[in-house]
């Protein structure tokens, strides 16, 4: 069955690009955000990862560990790396799963048998501090995935988290936030001393609170 939101990630020791890793000891109190290839020396693949080298100082902001899996082996995946660098400019500063026995995509359900029976998807998992799986987005093995976006859930997930309010359509870090409809008025004003802006009895809108 595939794992939903609000199921414990899977805990796995796994090879690594930067040694062996016991997954949900390497989280710790982080987030993570775990995602998969379907090969090695492949060329949306080879964007991708060059992609999260760039954007890795903006997922450390964030208290976000990135790591990446194919099924392909550790050596191969060194082997990889210098042409990343050289296609993209950026070098991998994160570690990449070698799952050439294809455990850990069995457990996270990255292997689509419908798609491919030996190749994950571009899947990608979310993962709380609490080790509870935040998102998941499933990408066919054609597309490129937006990592700008990922950042921006990121934002999301962690904000909401910590209040009583939700995202609303497009929304961007440093944009007004909806207050959860079970909070009524008379309380919204003394958590949102900001104040709110009503369009509907159940749509309110309020300044982002940790800003």
């Amino acid at each position: 069955m595939a794992l939903q939101l609000g199921d414990t990630a899977p805990d796995f020791t796994a090879e690594t690009t930067e040694g062996t890793i016991h997954f949900h000891e390497w989280l710790g109190d982080s987030w993570g955000v775990l995602f998969s290839h379907p090969k090695d020396f492949t060329p949306v693949c080879t964007t991708e990862l060059g992609e999260v080298a760039r954007l890795k100082g903006e997922f450390d902001k964030r208290n976000a560990k990135v790591i990446g899996l194919s099924v392909d082996s550790v050596s191969s995946h060194d082997d990889w790396k210098k042409d990343i660098e050289d296609a993209t400019g950026n070098k991998l500063n994160y570690p990449l799963i070698g799952d050439d026995d294809h455990k850990v995509s069995e457990a996270y359900g990255m292997i689509h048998p419908n798609a491919n029976d030996t190749l994950t998807v571009r899947s990608v998992f979310v993962i709380g501090p609490d080790k509870k799986v935040k998102l998941t987005i499933t990408y066919p093995a054609s597309t490129g995935r937006n990592f700008e976006e990922i950042l921006r859930v990121l934002d999301s997930l962690q904000l909401t988290s910590d209040y009583q309010v939700s995202t609303p359509v497009n929304w961007k870090d440093g944009e007004d936030v909806i207050i959860a409809p079970a909070i009524d008025d008379e309380s919204a004003k003394e958590k949102f001393p900001k104040g709110f802006r009503k369009v509907k009895d159940y749509l309110r809108f309020t300044p982002q609170p940790n800003r």
